[in-house]
């Protein structure tokens, strides 16, 4: 990956835009790694979820990767290393853990490939994860996700979670528990709870999973299916603005719910995001768009 820069750099028929010139100042050592932060499920610049994304020339060490998703302070930050052709290894971390599934940094990270020349005429790619390959493809404007879809079945919430969990001080009634793989899920009466909630996140720490969707069905005015908020204090994201792999379990839930394959959910953050979904069989295909705010060089 170092090298076929380093051509594409210094040859009379270069590859990458003019907007990436930094690229073509790779040729000290130590050489300093492409980053860049960008806005995914996002159509303009500050909304939907930041990501930074690590362009790596070579296997690095876990800590080091913690001490710089923990030095960018966003939501995830992934590290992305060319394996061959179109296939990448992807890792994601958040200020404070590796976790296993990330959409909104894969669909960064696929946007920053295309858009700096990585890859070429925004061809298909395919992500080594800790959630097995995960294959992204160019949609016009828009990028798709194949993701795997991750069940909640019902359960008996564990103690103290639903008193953290409040509208205005008061505790409000829950219609539906369940627990994914990765997060516990929540349904609420009406759409307005969920954009009231108030979380008490001291006590959402204590939460043995990764975190909590909460979720209620959307108004017919709203024009979307469902509207969720997702919170992991214990990993670090009091709030998440768009959480793509949560809708891996929305989607899901909502599907069977209202008899649909295909739905618009909007994540009603303070940033808020929509996220377009496609049940195919145990997987979903996740749409949206992405923003580049910056990028740069990471030295250390």
């Amino acid at each position: 990956m170092r090298t076929e820069w380093l051509i594409r750099c210094h040859s009379a028929n270069c590859l990458l835009p003019e907007r990436c010139l930094a690229f073509c100042l790779f040729i000290a050592e130590p050489m300093p790694l492409p980053i860049f932060q960008i806005d995914a499920f996002a159509d303009r610049p500050f909304t939907g979820n930041p990501a930074a994304v690590v362009f790596l020339y070579g296997e690095r060490e876990s800590p080091w990767m913690q001490s710089v998703a923990a030095e960018m302070n966003l939501a995830e930050t992934a590290f992305v290393r060319q394996l061959n052709a179109n296939r990448f290894e992807l890792r994601w971390f958040t200020p404070l853990t590796e976790v296993d599934l990330c959409g909104h940094a894969t669909l960064a990270t696929a946007h920053a490939l295309w858009e700096y020349g990585a890859v070429q005429n925004r061809s298909d790619v395919c992500f080594e994860s800790r959630s097995g390959d995960l294959n992204v493809k160019s949609l016009g404007a828009s990028i798709e996700l194949n993701f795997p879809i991750t069940p909640a079945e019902e359960c008996v919430p564990p103690d103290g979670l639903l008193e953290s969990l409040h509208v205005r001080g008061h505790a409000i009634p829950v219609t539906h528990v369940g627990r994914s793989k990765f997060d516990y899920l929540f349904e609420l009466p009406e759409s307005q709870h969920v954009h009231e909630l108030q979380p008490n996140f001291q006590k959402l720490k204590q939460v043995d999973a990764r975190g909590v969707i909460v979720t209620a069905h959307g108004t017919p005015e709203s024009g979307f299916d469902f509207v969720s908020r997702f919170f992991a204090p214990a990993a670090g994201i009091d709030e998440d603005p768009v959480t793509g792999s949560a809708h891996c379990c929305l989607a899901d839930y909502w599907g069977r719910r209202l008899g649909k394959v295909e739905l618009v959910g909007y994540q009603a953050s303070g940033r808020g995001g929509t996220v377009q979904m496609k049940v195919v069989k145990d997987r979903v295909l996740l749409r949206g768009q992405a923003v580049t705010i910056f990028h740069g060089t990471l030295e250390a």
